[in-house]
């Protein structure tokens, strides 16, 4: 998604079928990288409901399942009669196959991995301007031997004979391999091929388009009522609320909870910065005593999202009451909350997509049934690194805009056992420490985030002065994504984890051994809690 010149208002949507593959998220953000916007439905939803989304095209995924696998995903051969353009990637091509007449054998030939792809038609809709060979990313064990009638065989390897196919004339394509991850050398110029040529579209979603989608949007909801935003100081919920002020002016206030759960200076950095880059009204409430009584003596996850969520909405039913107050009988109600939902955050939360509940989220799953506030999330069809082109867009600061996620439920999440203000301190130190470290290194753009985490209920041996202790271990989780989706730990120059580490344990009391975590998304998710 580029800053270009606004597009219409309702952009052409692309829907990417799940077929429960890990990379269907990454095949959203690689058509919206094509400035094409897209979303993900599950598997399960019924032909009819897709069709009735008016898509103008949708992309089958890939998926661990055979075709031959007794209760596998299937889809409706109606699908492919409805006269949309249609691409199927890996499993998804498979089942484009056999829908319509083409042979899928279980041969036992499996491909994982890079593999050489003979182009034998390199002048076709999806290979034109490609090498007529090239590497690709395949993982599969079923095999496609005969391309359906009215099919051109575009494709093979050598163990594959068709692995790709293609019929302009209705518009259906396919290819065996995985054209959206990196390791498909051509696989992004193949995929751009089937929006622009295969299926007639225009790049036109852009960060202006998305800006003048929403503006119009909010307007509509609101009208002459006001909003108030939760702001937390991170990313999200900072360019949500200049997105909704720019579409509701004085209407909006925000409302910054300052609940003791926050990084060391954040609260001094949202009274000033955000404050001075936007003009915005801004309200802080010392919520810290409430939240930690409420979290005392709660040590599962689960539940500590769910009382910060629960807290927070209390919090700002009494910020709505004040703000009432102040503005007079004449003031139109507060009937509307912003937050920084995003679309990882509605993913994760089996918001629609079929997929487990990873998480609650207390912006998406978290939320009181009592709710008396209707939501405004102008950022819930967006990824993280659209979220900052928006953010710049809007003319919001760099500090701002590229500054690390951070969780909703704050340090809450980061000790591993009870809250307590001791513990938070501590943490704040470490975390400190972890972070001006980075910072002086220059490693801030190379890391998407570095979660520092306490065990708060673990205390190791160390020796400290002349004698033995027992402390806490604080645990460093540098990450490396695109969109939180999917993660990879960051290999960080030893000389500057050994100065973080060198520096906790000196520095922050009762605290005497540093670990890293080397552990990847998927199995394990970004924050520990």
């Amino acid at each position: 998604m580029s800053s270009a010149t606004p597009a219409a208002a309702a952009p052409d949507t692309v829907l990417v079928v799940d077929f429960g593959a890990q990379y269907a998220q990454l095949i959203a953000r690689r058509v919206r990288e094509a400035r094409v916007y897209s979303e993900i439905v599950p598997s399960t939803m019924p032909v009819a409901e897709m069709l009735a989304k008016n898509p103008a095209a949708i992309i089958l995924s890939g998926g661990p399942s055979s075709v031959y696998e007794e209760g596998a995903p299937t889809v409706d051969r109606s699908l492919f009669e409805a006269g949309v353009p249609v691409f199927g990637m890996c499993y998804g091509f498979q089942l484009m196959a056999q829908a319509l007449g083409g042979r899928v054998d279980n041969t036992g030939a499996r491909e994982y991995g890079r593999t050489a792809l003979a182009v034998s038609k390199p002048s076709s809709t999806l290979f034109e301007g490609t090498p007529a060979d090239q590497s690709v990313w395949m993982s599969h064990g079923d095999a496609c031997s005969a391309a359906p009638e009215g099919f051109a065989v575009t494709a093979s390897t050598d163990v594959v004979p068709v692995a790709a196919f293609e019929n302009d004339e209705q518009r259906l394509y396919g290819v065996q391999y995985h054209p959206e991850v990196m390791h498909s050398t051509h696989g992004q110029q193949v995929l751009e091929h089937f929006l622009y040529r295969g299926a007639g579209l225009s790049p036109t979603w852009t960060t202006g388009s998305v800006i003048e989608e929403q503006v119009e949007a909010i307007r509509e909801q609101v009208g002459t009522k006001r909003a108030i935003c939760g702001l937390s100081g991170g990313v999200d919920s900072a360019v949500a609320a200049a997105l909704v002020q720019k579409a509701i002016g004085s209407q909006l206030t925000c409302v910054y909870v300052d609940h003791g759960l926050m990084r060391k200076g954040e609260t001094e950095q949202v009274e000033k910065d955000f404050v001075a880059a936007t003009g915005v009204q801004l309200k802080v409430v010392d919520a810290e005593e409430r939240f930690l009584t409420a979290l005392q003596g709660v040590s599962d996850p689960e539940e500590k999202r769910k009382i910060i969520g629960r807290e927070f909405i209390r919090v700002f039913e009494q910020a709505q009451v004040e703000i009432i107050a102040e503005a007079g009988e004449s003031g139109e109600p507060v009937e509307f909350l912003v937050q920084g939902t995003l679309y990882p955050d509605v993913v994760e939360s089996g918001g629609g997509t079929g997929t487990a509940n990873i998480k609650s989220h207390h912006n998406v799953g978290g939320l009181p049934e009592d709710l008396e506030f209707q939501l405004i999330e102008p950022l819930r069809k967006l990824f993280k690194d659209e979220v900052r082109m928006v953010g710049q867009e809007l003319g919001l600061p760099e500090e701002i805009v590229q500054r690390q996620p951070f969780p909703g439920p704050g340090l809450g999440i980061r000790i591993v056992g009870e809250v307590t203000k001791e513990r938070l301190d501590l943490l704040r130190e470490a975390d400190a420490i972890a972070r001006e470290e980075l910072t002086a290194a220059g490693l801030d753009r190379e890391i998407w985030q570095c979660p520092v985490v306490l065990l708060a209920d673990v205390r190791s041996v160390g020796v400290q002065g002349d004698g033995r202790t027992y402390g806490h271990p604080i645990v460093l989780r540098p990450v490396s994504s695109e969109d939180a989706m999917t993660a990879d730990w960051s290999r960080l120059p030893y000389d500057v984890l050994g100065k973080i580490s060198t520096r906790i344990t000196n520095e922050v009391r009762d605290v005497n051994r540093v670990v890293l975590d080397v552990t990847s998304k998927p199995p394990g998710t970004i924050e520990w809690e």
